[in-house]
């Protein structure tokens, strides 16, 4: 028996969470014994011209020399296959909750566009031409269920990299991720302002938006903007840190506080977040606040006064993840596929 994992590339050759996602995937269905080939195939969003094309380059694949195939995020599950099973992590943000946060004013043109691409994923994700979809969090259930009324099972991924570790909670804050403004960098950076105790603000990754979140934080020496970092560096600034703050608006799932609560951390996050507020235990694995600066400092602030209930806040987070993990995401996509495992 033979699978494909229908994985979305991006035109830039970027790799981020998504390419950890695909790897951890594909690795746990080989495990199980299933012959698996990870497809990749170009997504250009660039303009709407191009969002077309990359439609047609996805309905067009020939996938028939396969006995299933798993597609994930948009528009990935275009793709036509009798044995078809969506692992979805997100559709086009952009047409879906974040169109009004970007389009405030939208052309009848937009709205049209709109229209056409959730009516497209409404009828690629619907039965039979999806046998069952899977989503990678509660946020993006919702937010199927309210576009496309479409229900599905969440099921967790899991982190890629197995060597997190808990070390010292020295006098930093860690905030790795996608330098993009969806993820509220500027929240943090504006905390600071609020900030008396001799704390600093590591900020790793590259994105979008780093020349405007480099600018909000330039009168602040306490804010050190470390760029794109290796996986051993990643996991030290993690270990070492004594809070790890995550406040996007609406994340569909976010390793990050994973990848955090394995380095036995606490996670500060918002009311509106969307899927950490699932994952983190408010005041018990870390705290979930109102999306203000003020609010996020006065957390940060009582961790730093109390190591000892952030290094208890993240121990509990440790255990409250224990068990999600890759082999059980194996065995529920290829129950669903009707493929069996190695014993």
């Amino acid at each position: 028996m033979k699978i494909a994992v229908i994985a979305v590339a991006s035109k830039t050759g970027e790799k981020g969470g998504a390419e950890r996602f695909y790897e951890g995937l594909v690795n746990a269905l080989r495990i199980s014994g299933v012959d698996t080939d990870l497809v990749n195939v170009i997504s250009d969003e660039s303009n709407f011209e191009a969002i077309e094309e990359t439609l047609l380059r996805f309905y067009d694949l020939d996938m028939m020399n396969y006995d299933g195939v798993i597609s994930t995020k948009a528009p990935a599950y275009l793709i036509r296959h009798p044995n078809h099973v969506c692992y979805l992590q997100h559709t086009m943000r952009v047409f879906y909750d974040m169109f009004d946060f970007e389009f405030p004013k939208p052309s009848q043109k937009l709205l049209k566009q709109r229209e056409m691409i959730i009516k497209l994923d409404t009828a690629a994700l619907q039965y039979p031409r999806t046998k069952k979809v899977f989503v990678i969090g509660n946020e993006v259930r919702n937010r199927l269920l309210k576009f496309n009324g479409i229900d599905s099972e969440v099921l967790y991924q899991a982190t890629l990299n197995n060597n997190f570790r808990s070390g010292l909670y020295t006098n930093y804050i860690f905030m790795p991720g996608r330098l993009h403004r969806w993820k509220r960098v500027d929240l943090v950076i504006d905390a600071m302002k609020y900030i008396t105790k001799p704390v600093t603000l590591k900020i790793a990754g590259t994105g979008e938006d780093e020349a405007q979140f480099k600018y909000l934080a330039k009168n602040d020496a306490r804010i050190v903007f470390c760029g794109r970092i290796s996986d051993q560096e990643m996991i030290d600034l993690y270990a070492d840190a004594f809070v790890v703050p995550f406040v996007p608006i609406r994340e569909d799932f976010g390793l990050i506080t994973l990848e955090a609560f394995h380095s036995g951390k606490p996670v500060i996050t918002c009311v509106d977040s969307g899927e950490p507020t699932y994952i983190v235990k408010d005041g018990v694995s870390g705290f979930i606040c109102e999306p203000n600066p003020k609010a996020i400092a006065k957390k940060i602030e009582y961790l730093y006064d109390n190591l000892e209930t952030a290094r208890k806040m993240g121990e509990n987070g440790r255990e409250s993840i224990k068990h999600i993990t890759w082999e059980n995401v194996a065995k529920k996509l290829l129950n669903d596929l009707g493929i069996g495992q190695k014993e």
